[in-house]
């Protein structure tokens, strides 16, 4: 069974980027993030509604990577290291060595391959530090954006489901993508 531990919490720099802890102080970034139209626009989550909603969520995902359920990163740009958008793994299947990934950047950043800058390196985290044997992305089909970024990256869509989630008075659909690991070391034996 996979074992994590994301204790100390494990920082990830980039060329451009630091990957580090959702930190309290984060916390006005963190509700832009969860009250914006736009990058709520295929979430189908309510936006949060105050401060304090976005407070909690911090300490929630703060108390999840303390119990090793979750690790979700704040993506900061160096040098300044604020907050402009999240990335993690979370439904953890410790069982079947599969994770979750999900990602949200602020608009003010979209098309500066920041995303593709920070999933290569989660990726390469959750492969070879984690050791996870598959990573699934669940998408609003609708987010073309999204899914270009992980097909990108070699995600292959698995599953595609009708009406399965309802929000917001309406059902909508799921894409299902996942990548499983490519072991480098593993030879064909015929």
């Amino acid at each position: 069974m996979l074992s994590v531990n994301f204790t100390p919490f494990p920082v990830i720099n980039t060329e451009r980027l630091v990957l580090r802890q959702i930190e309290q102080n984060d916390v006005k970034e963190i509700f832009f993030l969860r009250s914006d139209k736009k990058v709520l626009e295929y979430l189908d989550m309510a936006p949060a509604a105050t401060i304090e909603e976005a407070a909690a969520w911090i300490k929630k995902i703060n108390d999840l990577e303390r119990d090793n359920d979750v690790v979700t990163w704040a993506i900061t740009c160096k040098p300044e290291l604020k907050l402009i958008g999240t990335i993690c793994f979370w439904n953890i299947t410790k069982q079947h060595y599969r994770a979750e990934i999900g990602y949200a950047l602020n608009p003010d950043h979209h098309g500066k391959r920041i995303m593709q800058e920070a999933i290569t390196a989660v990726l390469d985290y959750g492969f070879n530090i984690m050791k996870l044997h598959s990573i699934e992305a669940n998408v609003n089909p609708n987010n073309s954006s999204s899914i270009k970024l992980l097909e990108r990256n070699n995600f292959i869509r698995e599953g595609y489901f009708k009406e399965n989630y309802f929000y917001d008075g309406r059902f909508s659909d799921s894409a299902i993508y996942s990548l499983i690991r490519q072991d480098k070391n593993k030879t064909d034996k015929k």
